[in-house]
């Protein structure tokens, strides 16, 4: 396992529900994690030749530019600034790495980045859903789970 993958595997590992995250906290963390894999996605689909990359891919970032609309109007509702999604310097290097490779290879790092981002993303969601503060942005969290699930059920056959 790479550093960088080892590192997003550390803040998975790390208890979600450890400490009640701030609502703006929560916008952050869910803006990054949409920001990371819209941008994640739409490398691989530059070269990918694999279909369930390709459609994997292309889900992403029809499902996380809809939950970063989902979680804006959330926010606003419960008055959250929501400042435009910015990556975490771990999501960043991971950015990187996809970019630096090529074919098949980066089919394989974008899937084992998507496994553990998804893995961490769930772990954020769950625990805002069940201990956050701002009521509409919990309903959101609530609401998000289930699709962040299905994402990792369908990484499970890839």
């Amino acid at each position: 396992m790479n550093k960088t993958l080892f590192a997003l595997s550390a803040l998975i590992a790390a208890p979600a529900a450890a400490q009640v995250m701030a609502p703006a906290e929560y916008v952050k963390t869910a803006g990054a994690s949409d920001l990371y894999e819209r941008q994640s996605s739409q490398i691989v689909l530059q070269s990918t030749q694999d279909p369930k990359v390709r459609q994997f891919a292309q889900a992403m970032i029809a499902d996380h530019a809809r939950s970063t609309a989902q979680v804006k109007s959330a926010a606003a509702r419960s008055r959250v600034a929501t400042p435009p999604p910015a990556l975490m310097p771990v999501q960043a290097e991971l950015i990187a790495q996809l970019r630096a490779e090529s074919g098949p290879a980066r089919d394989a790092t974008y899937v084992a980045q998507q496994k553990a981002s998804h893995n961490q993303a769930l772990n954020v969601q769950k625990a805002y859903a069940m201990d956050g503060t701002a009521p509409a942005l919990k309903a959101v969290a609530t609401a998000i789970v289930p699709v962040v699930q299905a994402h990792v059920d369908m990484l499970k056959s890839m």
